[in-house]
């Protein structure tokens, strides 16, 4: 494992110019700016070994995740596909620019020079790789846990935002998890998502797992304050912009988690951002 992420960032480094190049010509269109919290793209192996160090605190201490993307003598939780994707970073300057969240963002013509996207190894992709949209898949997503449910996410999504009109993306995608991998008791809200929220057809991906165990409820059988409740956050904020789920779950005993994917339209995210300024009445730009 010491020698995959040192051999890994060493290639890293050789993209760091172009890395670079990239994050400055963005920089100022990066989402809203605070004195606090500023979003930037990964220039360096330093920022990605950093979104790397986070998705370790965040995947391995605190969820239990293992296997090959996890290097556990460097305290980082990295793979291959990191060296194809941009990452966007939530940086704290009230702590000297630490970095307190993270998005890995991999775009079509990204994943056309690797293995495809991530996500595809869980779901077939076949819908949305034929509704010829531009097409982006955010993974990897997390926040220092003294940064959830305030408004470092606020923060996180004005800089996708900004990332998203930047490249004209329509549809932005990916898999999204519930914690823990015993999916009987996720019956009442994989139900609720399944028939409130399911994707239309011509945008729906669909569980390459057969057998999870799953038990899907009518509709009149969930109770939906309750079922919500067992929603986490992320999954909520997705699904207020108009998100929607693919058929299926994916068990994904290497992370400790039960993956849904979900798919939402690209201008939701703009128009989300947009409508939170305007009633906050802060200043700043979405791009």
């Amino acid at each position: 494992m010491f020698v995959f992420c040192d051999l890994w960032l060493a290639c890293q480094s050789k993209t760091r110019a172009v890395k670079a190049a990239k994050s400055e010509g963005m920089a100022s269109q990066m989402g809203l700016h605070t004195a606090q919290f500023q979003t930037t793209l990964a220039e360096s192996a330093e920022d990605l070994r950093a979104a790397q160090a986070l998705r370790y605190q965040v995947f391995v201490q605190e969820m239990g995740a293992t296997g090959p993307a996890v290097c556990h003598d460097q305290l980082l939780e990295a793979d291959a596909l990191d060296r194809f994707c941009d990452h966007l970073l939530l940086r704290d300057m009230a702590r000297d620019g630490q970095v307190v969240g993270v998005y890995r963002l991999l775009r079509q013509d990204q994943a056309a020079q690797t293995r495809g996207f991530y996500s595809e190894a869980e779901f077939d992709l076949t819908a949305l790789h034929g509704s010829g949209k531009r097409l982006l898949e955010l993974g990897r997503s997390c926040l220092h846990p003294e940064y959830r449910g305030g408004a470092a996410l606020f923060h996180m999504w004005s800089g996708l935002a900004g990332y998203v009109a930047a490249h004209e993306i329509d549809i932005v995608f990916g898999v999204a998890s519930f914690p823990g991998t015993d999916t009987a008791r996720l019956g009442a809200p994989l139900s609720l998502l399944h028939h409130r929220y399911r994707s239309p057809a011509a945008l729906r991906t669909v569980s390459r797992q057969v057998q999870t165990g799953v038990e899907l409820l009518p509709i009149e059988k969930v109770q939906t304050k309750a079922a919500m409740l067992q929603v986490p956050a992320l999954i909520k904020g997705y699904i207020k912009m108009g998100g929607t789920i693919g058929d299926g779950v994916f068990v994904d005993h290497a992370f400790n988690t039960t993956d849904i994917c979900i798919v939402l339209a690209a201008d939701q995210i703009n128009a989300r951002q947009r409508g939170v300024l305007e009633r906050s009445g802060q200043r700043g730009s979405i791009l």
